[in-house]
């Protein structure tokens, strides 16, 4: 575990089969993202999800588009100005010191993002520190087997173990379901 996505293979990150097995408006709406949420997009990459979100919370929400990677978040800008987006706020970011206030979140969300730290109960805790009393966060991540798409199993993270590393970081009413057989999604609230 804990290898990390290569900037150079960006283009993977909005491919069909990405689209297909990812789809991200029906995952915000599995996961009751709302209007006038605050969420923190924690390792956007280029937008795939970012976008979505910034439709998912209208005008009133924001969506904070956090990555390691600058060239990444030139991606998002150039997708912001193509759709006249003016909810997204870029900022590039630290892995263990996420660029933002205490308690400024709604929700914190992460994308196939938690089987690439390596320091994972440092990385929630840092989560839990944006989040407001009871924010959410939401993780998705591959389904720890081998298959046809994504990442060889043992470079994925179990579920089990991500289970225990959001309990030991504070987090309550942890559920995880499979969305499909590619991906599982954690869903937890701060305590």
């Amino acid at each position: 575990m804990a290898h990390k996505f290569k900037v150079i293979n960006k283009s993977k990150l909005d491919s069909p089969k990405r689209r297909e097995v990812l789809p991200a408006k029906e995952i915000l709406k599995t996961v009751g993202i709302k209007e006038s949420d605050v969420v923190a997009d924690i390792g956007c990459g280029i937008g795939f999800f970012t976008f979505p979100l910034s439709e998912a919370v209208g005008e009133e929400g924001i969506v904070y588009a956090l990555d390691i990677e600058k060239e990444m978040l030139d991606d998002v800008e150039a997708g912001m100005l193509e759709r006249n987006i003016k909810n997204v706020r870029p900022v590039v970011t630290q892995e263990y010191r996420l660029i933002l206030e205490d308690k400024s979140v709604d929700v914190a969300f992460l994308c196939t993002v938690m089987h690439e730290v390596k320091m994972r109960e440092k990385f929630l805790k840092e989560a839990s520190r944006i989040l407001y009393p009871d924010g959410r966060i939401i993780i998705i991540e591959w389904i720890r087997k081998d298959s046809d798409y994504g990442p060889p199993a043992d470079h994925r993270l179990d579920k089990n173990i991500l289970k225990r590393n959001l309990q030991r970081t504070g987090f309550k009413d942890i559920q995880i379901t499979d969305f499909n057989n590619y991906f599982y999604i954690a869903d937890a609230k701060k305590k």
